[in-house]
């Protein structure tokens, strides 16, 4: 349903997305993640046609973003980071004018279809300006969605709402997943776990890993334990620890150390055996799933020539 082949965008000297390439299926929820600055709503402007990529194109439902442009908009909705809300309009107005925009057949009763499903439909009278932060993020959703595209692009849909509010935004997230594909920029990373059935995590630019939460643990940290050790000076202990066989990382956490591993065995028994034989006391240890925080530190670290600012190559 989306087919991104060597995408890129330059800003001047800058090159802000660099030969992107990825794909999402019908119906998937494809989490796009990294830290500010790092391309997400570069790329995503570029897939809705805001931008012209530098190089490279992408594919949308089978239509090109640069030779179909027209085609490919008519099967997207989206919204952008800030919601485009015209606060003297009602917030059926609202609706109904995006949907008469892009041509919706039988636009007022589409417009009543989904505000009724993204609750509103009471509110239909209310001015724009009158509605809250949340009440607004889901308008934006509505204009979205008026004309039932295949596509769903969202940019970032709950920041700055309330922790309630961001609930019920991700519920109606989920729930639209369930019949459109979904391309869901965040650099919140539980919500992107909760949400998305596969992530990309891009920095400067690029895709620095991908797959699902789970395959992302598994390829990157198989395990992580939490060792806490009695009867040695700290420095001692975490040389003892990262001189184990299969240990990738040990970092201090809180009295004791963070264990990370890229061994596929389970290295308790090691970890255990080599603190008694070097004479000191195993107080606790236990393994520890790696969460998307982790994997999404892990692959930043890891990335090649990981820096801020890039020049473009011309």
């Amino acid at each position: 349903m989306i087919e991104v082949k060597s995408l890129s965008r330059h800003y001047g000297d800058f090159l802000a997305v660099d030969q992107l390439s990825f794909k999402a299926k019908q119906g998937e929820i494809l989490g796009l993640l990294g830290p500010n600055g790092a391309g997400k709503t570069t790329t995503m402007r570029m897939l809705t046609g805001y931008l012209p990529p530098s190089s490279g194109t992408a594919l949308i439902d089978h239509h090109d973003i640069v030779r179909d442009s027209v085609e490919t908009r008519k099967r997207i909705g989206y919204l952008p980071e800030r919601v485009p809300i015209y606060p003297d309009m009602t917030v059926r107005g609202y609706v109904l004018f995006w949907a008469q925009l892009r041509g919706t057949k039988e636009a007022k009763s589409r417009t009543d279809m989904v505000l009724k499903q993204f609750d509103l439909y009471t509110r239909k009278n209310t001015l724009v300006r009158h509605l809250s932060k949340g009440l607004k993020q889901r308008l934006g959703l509505a204009q979205a969605l008026v004309h039932d595209p295949p596509v769903l692009i969202l940019d970032e849909p709950t920041i700055g709402i309330d922790p309630q509010q961001v609930i019920e935004v991700r519920d109606v997230v989920k729930e639209l997943g369930k019949q459109h594909t979904i391309l869901f920029s965040t650099h919140i990373l539980t919500e992107a776990e909760e949400i998305c059935d596969r992530v990309l995590i891009i920095d400067h630019g690029r895709i620095v890993a991908q797959g699902t939460p789970q395959q992302l643990q598994k390829e990157i940290y198989s395990t992580q334990y939490y060792v806490q050790v009695g009867g040695g000076k700290t420095a001692d202990v975490r040389a003892l620890l990262q001189s184990i066989s299969g240990v990738a990382e040990v970092s201090a956490e809180k009295d004791g150390f963070l264990v990370k591993s890229t061994a596929n065995e389970d290295l308790r028994a090691a970890i255990s055996t080599s603190i008694v034989s070097a004479g000191y006391t195993v107080l606790e240890i236990h393994q520890r799933r790696s969460t998307l925080e982790d994997i999404f530190l892990a692959a930043i670290k890891a990335a090649p020539g990981a820096q801020a600012g890039k020049k473009a190559k011309r």
